[in-house]
């Protein structure tokens, strides 16, 4: 056909086509190369004092990078000092600013942290100052052990070298007092390592500070003060001593680590900490056992470290990029031919000739998927004979598959596109602008323009893209520029009008154009809805009456520790001339503290959407509710902090533990320290999470009723005032259902519960009252004992005979209540029939049975008193009565 012989036709650019990505990857390998070569030569390697003497003492902190470390030298733990001009300001400091190293205290016995501070800092004698110390690291390491030395220099990454050794660098031994000129020098070898130092003594000053949080206020704005090179005001400690006693050790310890986080240090550098936790351990230790007892802290070292070959996989770096760009490639070139033959007519005329549409895809498409699959091969196969390990390394299964269906979906794409396209100059141009409203696409276009200028300025020796030049017509910065100008106008105040409605509220363009729209048919409609509603309430007492007790409440401003709900609506407007649909028709309801309000209703009759009203998901169409005085319309945000909300489908975080969901749930509701971890812990034995260790497992390995059990426990984290569940239980075994049960027993007696359930059991187990939601409104309100006693005054009998002894049984029910019966239903010979208490005894009722087992065969019979299921079942089907009738 035609597409072979254009095939053979293009044979050298399809053959250019193919040798790209090999070149490409000759080019990626070549450079890594270079790289490596570099990264080989003396400046990145361990560094050597002279040849063969090599090691980590003689390297930079580059060539650190790659030495080998076999026995780690053993360092005394320093404190990190403040440096002078950063030390916070006391009356203390003399002319020169020279100011003590202060620390902070706080603790429930004054006394006791002010005794315990005087023994931070033991003093030395003066001798120790004036000599010349040990030569040898284990005489350091037992001077260093007795004082408290500190260093103002900036700790490393690793402890290989202490940085606070470093030559020109200076020691500190922190005391109370220090004596005039008190300055010692350090000179000999500390395991292998030569070491010259000056060690200087620093003075140590305690303040009182009445709390923790006095302390966190001291060291915060110790730490924000000043410029970023150079703090000021900061403090070399806190300690609160909390309740310390001879008995129990208990202390907080504040640490100044800003420093080191200003000069850019990797986030894990070494802390100096330990020397802060061993000074208060050994203060403690001698205030209450003499000062012949302490716990020396001698060293500090880290693991032996091998030889690391410097290495930069610049491969690994730019493959994303190359490769991403060299099989997109493919998809200009296949949108061209498409093009050219719509273009040129040769599609038509193939099909003047015979060629019909299916076959035509499909010989263009298997050309395509060659000449792809051809290119992709080539690419893989030079890759992997160059060695690039992202060849190399993978499964090849997994790289055909990955490429195959990349190439397929270009494919698709390249059709899907040709179809917008009439010329190939239009195709093969402006679709970059297209392209580009994807902005990943737009900045590789604006780099690969300013590379370009870049590139060509230097070879004629010019400077790059000036301004002029955006005028050329073969530069697309201009419409780079342009396209993300405009994107980024339209989608700004787009992107904040998205953020910041509340969720419930539509944008204002849908609210005009649906009020617009839907404004004939609303007076009509409220008309019927009106009149139904004066003839629904006389029809409803409990329903009146309860629509009584809202006003009165009003009335009286009587609503703390009540919700009320007046005259809730919501509307759905209809659309493509559909009727409005009336999801909740007036709703009116208090309920008290304590209380558990059981909704019950079929599918579809308004009980989700009453709770999204109440929860502020929807707004609602009329009316509105107070939740212990607060506004539903206006107040939505102070009601959020006193409810908890258990939604009918699990919204976890999969890779977050049971715990974490909690302790996150339990600070929004304003719970801290030990009241959130203990609140926490109770909440997961309250639904079974604790004991068994899931509590501290990502919930991605929880089953479904586990995660239901989860929504119900952060529900009820932070005692709210009130706790909306939808369909609590679903999901869970019968055992655990009993469990919950007992949870939210347990949990109403401090809020008020409004729960929808399908599970009858379920709300005669926890509702003290329930309300039957049919249609959007409610058909009766009442405990489960008014309800049972008000709509199921009957006894229920069910009688299984064959089929054709169905007429004989109704007439000996008839018999048994001439007037009163009803027949529920009758399925295959089993009937069930309801028949009025006070005139139907249980004697004539077993009476009746024996006469008819006498007459015919009685497979099965059974009466019992209505429940509440048949109590919905009655209430339901006349509620559908009246439906229909009016």
């Amino acid at each position: 056909m035609g597409r072979p012989a254009k095939g053979r036709r293009n044979a050298r650019t399809n053959a250019a086509i193919a040798a790209f990505p090999a070149l490409l990857c000759v080019l990626l390998v070549s450079i890594q190369r270079v790289v490596d070569s570099e990264l080989a030569r003396p400046p990145f390697q361990c560094g050597c004092a002279e040849p063969g003497v090599c090691g980590i003492q003689y390297s930079t902190p580059t060539q650190a990078l790659s030495c080998a470390v076999p026995t780690p030298a053993r360092w005394p733990a320093l404190l990190q000092v403040p440096p002078a001009e950063a030390r916070a300001l006391t009356p203390l400091c003399n002319a020169s600013q020279n100011c003590p190293a202060t620390v902070l205290l706080a603790g429930q016995n004054p006394q006791l942290a002010q005794g315990l501070a005087r023994l931070l800092f033991p003093p030395v004698p003066s001798q120790y100052l004036s000599g010349s110390g040990a030569s040898n690291s284990s005489g350091y390491l037992d001077e260093f052990s007795v004082v408290v030395p500190g260093s103002s220099s900036l700790p490393a990454h690793t402890l290989f070298i202490e940085q606070g050794f470093v030559p020109t660098e200076t020691l500190y031994v922190l005391q109370p007092r220090c004596l005039l000129h008190s300055r010692k020098n350090i000179s000999g070898n500390f395991d292998g390592i030569p070491l010259e130092s000056d060690m200087q003594c620093i003075e140590t000053l305690s303040l009182w500070c009445d709390n923790s949080s006095v302390i966190n206020h001291h060291m915060f704005k110790g730490y924000k003060g000043g410029n970023k090179r150079r703090r000021s005001n900061a403090f070399l400690a806190g300690y609160d001593f909390l309740d310390t006693n001879n008995r129990r050790f208990h202390v907080y310890v504040w640490y100044n680590s800003s420093f080191s986080r200003d000069n850019g240090h990797h986030p894990m550098t070494v802390l100096r900490v330990s020397r802060l936790v061993n000074m208060v351990a050994t203060a403690y230790l001698n205030f209450f056992n003499g000062k012949n007892v302490a716990m020396r802290l001698e060293y500090l070292k880290e693991m032996p470290k091998a030889a690391i070959k410097m290495r930069i996989d610049l491969t690994t770096l730019l493959d994303a990029l190359f490769f991403t760009w060299t099989v997109q490639l493919l998809l200009p070139v296949i949108l061209t031919y498409l093009v050219y033959e719509k273009q040129q007519r040769l599609r038509l005329m193939m099909k003047m000739h015979g060629l019909k549409d299916a076959p035509y895809w499909f010989i263009s498409y298997a050309y395509f998927l060659t000449l792809s699959a051809a290119y992709m091969m080539l690419f893989m196969i030079s890759g992997s004979i160059i060695g690039l390990d992202i060849f190399r390394r993978n499964s090849y299964i997994i790289q055909s598959l990955f490429y195959f269906v990349c190439i397929n979906l270009q494919i698709v794409l390249a059709f899907l596109l040709a179809s917008f396209f009439s010329s190939v100059k239009t195709a093969s141009g402006h679709w970059l602008v297209i392209m580009e409203l994807v902005p990943g696409f737009s900045l590789y276009r604006g780099i690969y323009e300013l590379a370009e200028y870049a590139a060509a300025g230097r070879n004629m020796g010019k400077p790059g893209m000036q301004w002029v030049d955006l005028n050329d017509s073969v530069n697309g910065m201009k419409d780079v520029l342009i396209l993300m100008s405009v994107e980024w106008t339209i989608l700004l105040p787009v992107a904040f009008l998205l953020d910041c409605r509340p969720a419930w509220q539509p944008l204002f363009l849908f609210r005009f154009l649906s009020t617009k729209h839907s404004s004939p048919s609303k007076k009509p409609n409220k008309l019927k809805r009106v009149s139904r509603k004066v003839h629904v309430d006389m029809i409803k007492p409990d329903v009146f009456l309860e629509r009584k007790v809202v006003k009165r409440l009003l009335k009286d401003m009587h609503m703390r520790n009540t919700i009320i709900c007046h005259n809730l609506k919501k509307v759905y407007p209809g659309k493509n001339g559909n009727p409005d649909k009336h999801a909740v028709k007036g709703l009116s309801l208090a309920l008290r503290k304590g209380q558990c309000f059981g909704m019950l209703g079929p599918n579809g009759a308004g009980k989700t959407s009453f709770i999204n009203m109440m929860i502020g998901l929807v707004k609602p169409t009329y009316g509105t509710a107070y939740i212990h005085g607060m506004n539903l319309r206006t107040d939505m945000d102070e009601i959020y902090e006193n409810i908890g909300v258990c939604p009918q489908h699990d919204l976890l975080w999969e890779t977050l533990t049971g715990r974490e969901h909690l302790m996150f749930y339990g600070r929004m509701k304003n719970l801290t320290g030990a009241a959130l971890t203990q609140a926490v812990d109770e909440s997961l034995m309250s639904v079974n999470l604790f004991h068994s260790g899931f509590g501290d497992k990502s919930v991605s390995k929880y089953s479904g009723g586990m995660k239901r059990r989860l929504s119900v426990a952060i529900a009820l984290i932070g005692n709210p005032k009130v706790v909306y569940m939808d369909e609590p239980s679903t999901g869970l075994d019968s055992r655990s259902r009993h469990d919950l049960w007992k949870i939210i027993k347990r949990a109403k007696k401090d809020c008020t519960i409004i729960l929808t359930t399908h599970s009858m059991e379920e709300a005669e187990e926890l509702c003290d009252r329930i309300g039957i939601f049919i249609n959007g409104s409610f058909e009766c309100i009442g405990s489960p004992k008014e309800l049972k006693a008000r709509y199921g005054g009957t006894r229920i009998l069910t009688v299984t005979t064959s089929p054709e002894h169905e007429a004989a049984v109704e007439r000996l029910v008839s018999w048994l209540s001439p007037a009163g019966y009803t027949r529920i239903y009758s399925v295959s010979g089993t009937q069930k029939f309801a028949l009025p208490r006070r005139e139907v005894g249980l004697g004539r009722v077993f009476g009746a049975v024996e006469v008819a087992r006498r007459a015919f065969p009685v497979l099965g019979w059974g009466v019992t008193d209505a429940t509440l299921e048949d109590v919905f079942v009655t209430v339901a089907k006349d509620a559908r009565a009246f439906d229909v009738l009016s």
